[in-house]
């Protein structure tokens, strides 16, 4: 899952705010039929859920372990 560098930005966007997907979309220069593939297989894998608020759905980390996991990451690439 972490292999694809679309769901990494996916994942340090959510680590920073909730957000929906035509906003995620915005700031990747993607569609949001994109997003919305990348989003629902982080789903699926359970590193990211959403919630509803309104007509809105809005994305965010499942836990704080997600994070750890993508910071972890993101610091080992960059030793490296």
């Amino acid at each position: 899952m972490l292999g694809n560098p679309t769901r990494i930005r996916i994942l340090l966007l959510l680590m920073e705010q909730d957000i929906c997907v035509s906003d995620l979309a915005e700031q990747l220069g993607l569609t949001q039929s994109a997003v919305s593939h990348q989003l629902n297989l982080l789903k699926l894998n359970k590193l990211v859920k959403r919630r509803r608020d309104g007509k809105m759905i809005f994305y965010t980390l499942v836990d704080e372990d997600v994070q750890m996991i993508v910071e972890k990451g993101v610091e080992h690439i960059l030793q490296h």
